[in-house]
């Protein structure tokens, strides 16, 4: 079983500077500080990404805007009408671990046709389409599509920096995703405290794939699971939260962690904002084992009968969805819903 992740002293997450990777007279050390925030802990603050303070303000002011937009224009790209669980889900209709989660949000993914399914294709093939934008706010189509493709960037480039880390080839992963990687970007608003004062924001899980990079508003909420209770994460500036997810775990056989993270709701009617974009292969990518020396030292992959893994991306990403959006499964997709 992975033990569990051994955060530094003091009440923060390890911060990890990209930039430290193009210079050679610090190249060593932010290769094991990246070891050791990837193996130990599972979530890191990342900075020297290259993306500015400008384009995050301006993303996180689109987003504050969608959310302004009247119901009626959320609504009417509402993730309901998707058989591709795109678009906008009202506030209690996704689920974590069973229960509603007290956030509203808008789902999008790679701009995409969607694929013919037939009897027989693999199911999780639904997860590609086309997203759905509000008509009220036209330009945040263009904005979040370019977001998604400069974060692909950072993303892959930390991928990269990550398996030299752990002493694998760092193009061990360039062919999954080298093709229709299956990019994935969520707009998020937290309304403030539940009428039934439970405080889930969104309730303790692991992300399906491969690395998520949080961009996050300065009101806070984050926590990250430490030993048996949750380390806060404030906000710092110019920085992404990162965290691996649980593709990232099978593929080196429990080595590096894919660790439980929640968002306790804010106080009252204060409103938090936060943007996560998730880096994935093509669905059809089947996760083989990362080679190098670590894996004398890789505990296994932990089992958990409540949470089955595939190594298919695809099989584990769609698990998620059904669990998260039973209605949406339900409308479009009865067949995949356990009766």
């Amino acid at each position: 079983m992975p033990s569990m992740p051994n955060f530094p002293a003091g009440p923060t997450l390890p911060v990890i500077d990209l930039s430290s990777a193009d210079d050679p007279a610090k190249r060593s050390a932010f290769h094991r500080a990246l070891h050791d925030a990837a193996h130990d802990v599972g979530f890191f603050h990342l900075t020297g990404h290259g993306i500015s303070d400008a384009e995050t303000a301006r993303l996180l002011a689109l987003t504050k805007a969608f959310f302004a937009l009247p119901e009626a224009d959320r609504l009417a790209v509402s993730n309901l009408n998707s058989p591709h669980f795109r678009g906008y889900t009202r506030i209690g209709h996704e689920l974590t671990g069973g229960r509603s989660d007290w956030r509203d949000q808008l789902d999008i993914g790679a701009e995409r046709d969607a694929i013919a399914v037939g009897p027989g294709d693999p199911a999780y093939l639904w997860l590609e389409g086309p997203n759905q934008w509000p008509a009220a706010l036209p330009e945040l189509r263009t904005a979040v599509l370019a977001w998604q493709e400069r974060l692909a960037a950072v993303a892959h480039r930390l991928l990269r920096a990550l398996l030299t880390a752990v002493g694998a080839p760092a193009d061990f992963f360039d062919e999954a995703f080298a093709d229709r990687p299956h990019l994935h970007t969520k707009l998020i608003r937290y309304p403030g405290s539940a009428p039934s004062g439970t405080g889930q924001g969104v309730g303790a899980h692991k992300d399906y794939g491969f690395l998520t990079l949080l961009l996050q508003d300065d009101v806070g909420g984050l926590q990250v699971r430490q030993g048996d209770g949750f380390l806060d994460v404030p906000p710092l500036p110019g920085a992404f939260v990162v965290n691996l997810g649980e593709l990232l775990e099978i593929a080196t056989e429990g080595y590096l962690s894919a660790t439980d993270h929640r968002v306790v709701s804010p106080p009252g009617a204060v409103e938090r904002y936060s943007v996560p974009f998730f880096y994935n292969p093509r669905l059809d990518a089947v996760v083989d084992t990362v080679p190098g020396p670590y894996l004398r030292h890789a505990p296994g992959i932990a089992h958990d009968a409540a949470n089955p893994l595939h190594a298919e991306y695809g099989r584990n990403e769609l698990k998620g969805w059904i669990r998260a959006h039973p209605q949406v499964a339900l409308r479009h997709h009865r067949e995949l819903v356990a009766g």
